[in-house]
């Protein structure tokens, strides 16, 4: 069963700033530089909020992946762990929902 898998940041920096957007765009290119690089990953997009309300987070990552075990391995695969290591101090918070594709 496929799985979808939808996480949504919080970047460091005043909203707004040249500094926050440049962190956004950074997080943004990160990880669509991820597709076709995962096993398994069949479909892979990235947001940046337009919207600017105080509560908005400002990087959403839409991804579904053919099964659990494709996803445990995007968890561990190389290149992903890269942009998670590249991208660590830029994150300030995480939420993450993966639910089942019907």
């Amino acid at each position: 069963m496929a799985i979808r898998h939808i996480v949504m940041w919080d970047i460091q920096g005043e909203r707004g700033s040249a500094l926050h957007r440049a962190h956004v765009e950074q997080v943004r290119q990160a990880f669509e530089g991820l597709a076709g690089r995962i096993p398994g990953l069949r479909h892979l997009e990235v947001g940046t909020d337009v919207s600017g309300v105080d509560y908005a987070c400002d990087v959403v990552l839409v991804t579904e992946f053919d099964s659990a075990d494709a996803l445990r391995g995007y968890a561990e695969h190389p290149a992903h762990l890269a942009v998670r290591q590249q991208l660590g101090s830029l994150r300030i918070a995480r939420h993450q929902v993966d639910y089942p594709v019907v």
